[in-house]
């Protein structure tokens, strides 16, 4: 099973190109700093800086919604590969194919994040309703379906 799952912060903001041809596809490349587990007595954590591929939807959503600093979870596959760059010599790539993406932390909880509104765009939020008071959401009465928990 080829899986791998990441929690780190964007080193910059996600490059998103666009496929050629007649069904354009997006393309977004970001790289992620990924604090190591342990580390050495008397050392500054250390971080690898793991590249990441996105495409289509997923891209489109990186691009929208993550700024450099931002923390992100990224789930996808490892992907190795190679080409020959300019110099003629053969270049060997290793990147994460990202399938799935959430955020790790909520918008204010870093103000180091680097992240700024964009003043013209609003982002909706539903106010919570009156009815809701609680947190959950009022089920309405003779309702003869069974719930799908004991």
């Amino acid at each position: 099973m080829n899986k791998a799952m990441l929690i780190g912060r964007l080193t910059r903001d996600p490059e998103v190109r666009y496929s050629q041809g007649e069904n354009q596809t997006a393309v977004a490349r970001f790289t992620l700093a990924v604090d190591r587990r342990f580390r050495r007595a008397g050392e500054n954590s250390e971080a690898d800086f793991i590249g990441c591929v996105a495409f289509g939807k997923q891209a489109e959503f990186v691009e929208r919604y993550f700024k450099q600093g931002m923390k992100m979870v990224a789930v996808g596959r490892i992907q190795t590969g190679s080409y020959t760059n300019k110099d003629g010599q053969k270049v060997y790539t290793t990147d994460v194919v990202v399938e799935e993406v959430e955020f790790a932390e909520s918008k204010g909880s870093n103000p180091d994040s680097g992240y700024q509104s964009n003043g013209s765009q609003k982002e909706f939020r539903p106010e919570p309703s009156s009815a809701m008071g609680d947190g959950f959401m009022n089920i309405p009465d003779g309702i003869d379906e069974e719930l799908p928990f004991n």
